[in-house]
């Protein structure tokens, strides 16, 4: 499994794609919270966010700061510029996604909902590497994938004291996610100078389907400190859960001349090519503190904590049809910490109702691999900028971010991003009665 990234590093010159290598692994690589712009722009901290005009899906306690007679609606988009490197090679590649559609409203005074899509991860290599075998023929080995899994969710939050932006105020909230996807994944090898007669060129493939259930609870809390300040505690939990998905796999030996198959090797005859493998969600706390100058500044601080960084993923048969994983679990934990200058919206100029906003962000143990025998722990760092833009007109609001994001290392292979995004939160008066003379 060592040579498998060089190998991914080595044939990426020609690709066209977007190269992800790291997406090899599991059910792919999570980009979040850095996807969306309203994390992005400070540093990753999303657990005490909270407002009345937009939706923020990382904690949904938050749903709760929806004001009345209000619906908001909130979508983004982001374009990614990446460079993957080691010590020998380097490769520069692009991409652009939506990141998200949520949407808010309040159903009482107490109680508000939330809902929406985001993506969840995403599956997108392709690369050759070159072997001698025996008698010194080469053996070439193509693997690509592509995919991902999206994230569809539906939430409440309730509020508890108070109800008045300013007053002591308690919120908790809930989560309901459905991930949804499709990963297709294969390794094609193909023989050059050894007769064909005993050696053809074989395939794996796998398609993985993703469609489980997960939860999320969340809470919020803001104490307020004399009159000009307010200290806020945010907390979510996401509980321990197993879960099963389908795969389906075939593992054939083919003709080079016109791709027909020669020979099924997996699934034996009589037995299906379906089978059920497992994903694992760890318990996983998140704990936000933030410390504010009412209407004027805030700085706010995260950290998450599990005991593997995302989904676990073990392939349901023995010996596994990609060859074993070199993906290890180990304890997980992000910290980020932001700074927002926030504009004033009674401001003589426009310039001074925009919010400025900036942060920094560290991974421990994001991804480990064994390579080589040896675990290889794959850390992450990143820093983001945003700025948020009240609409000349209502409460809607329009927020800009730039995110650097370095991930991995150069005696490896490296993955630094930038991500650019861009949001628009429409916060709309939607269930006022009008009063006419």
């Amino acid at each position: 499994m060592g040579l498998i990234l060089m190998g991914l590093m080595g044939g990426m010159n020609a690709q066209n794609g977007f190269n992800m290598p790291y997406s090899q692994f599991g059910i792919g690589l999570p980009d979040m919270p850095y996807d969306l712009p309203i994390a992005n722009r400070m540093g990753g901290v999303v657990y005490t966010l909270s407002g009345d005009n937009f939706i923020n899906p990382f904690n949904p306690a938050s749903y709760g700061s929806i004001g009345m007679e209000s619906f908001v609606f909130d979508m983004g988009a982001n374009i990614q510029l990446t460079r993957l490197q080691n010590n020998d090679k380097k490769v520069n590649d692009a991409d652009g996604n939506i990141t998200h559609l949520a949407f808010g409203m309040p159903i009482t005074k107490w109680w508000k909902i939330g809902g929406g899509l985001t993506a969840y991860t995403s599956v997108d290599y392709a690369s050759v590497s070159q072997g001698m075998y025996l008698d010194s023929s080469i053996i070439k080995t193509v693997y690509d994938g592509t995919g991902g899994v999206n994230t569809a969710f539906i939430g409440s939050a309730f509020n508890i004291l108070g109800d008045k932006i300013g007053d002591r105020r308690l919120q908790v909230g809930f989560n309901i996610n459905y991930l949804t996807g499709r990963i297709q994944r294969a390794i094609t090898y193909s023989f050059q100078g050894i007769d064909s007669t005993h050696y053809k060129p074989s395939r794996r493939y796998k398609e993985t389907k993703v469609g489980n259930v997960t939860f999320d609870l969340g809470l919020q809390y803001w104490e307020p400190l004399g009159e000009k300040y307010t200290l806020g505690v945010g907390l979510t939990y996401k509980p321990y859960r197993k879960m099963d998905v389908t795969d389906i796999a075939l593992i054939y030996t083919f003709y080079t001349s016109d791709q027909s198959l020669a020979d099924t090797i997996f699934p034996a005859v009589g037995e299906s090519s379906e089978f059920t493998s497992t994903l694992e969600q760890d318990h996983t706390f998140g704990i936000g503190l933030s410390f504010e100058r009412n209407d004027r500044w805030r700085v706010a601080a995260d950290a998450t904590f599990s005991g593997w960084a995302d989904m676990k993923y073990t392939e349901g048969v023995n010996p596994p049809i990609m060859g074993q994983s070199a993906v290890t679990t180990g304890p997980y934990s992000r910290y980020a910490l932001g700074f927002e200058k926030i504009g004033v919206m009674d401001a003589s100029t426009y310039w001074g109702r925009i919010s400025w906003s900036a942060g920094v962000h560290t991974e421990q143990g994001a991804l480990r691999l064994m390579l080589d025998g040896k675990e290889q722990v794959i850390n992450s760092w990143g820093v983001g900028l945003g700025a948020t833009l009240p609409m000349r007109k209502g409460r809607s609001l329009l927020t800009l971010s730039v995110g650097y994001r370095s991930f991995g290392n150069k005696d490896l292979l490296q993955r630094n991003s930038v991500t650019i995004g861009i949001s628009v939160s429409s916060c709309e008066r939607w269930f006022v009665k009008r009063k006419y003379n």
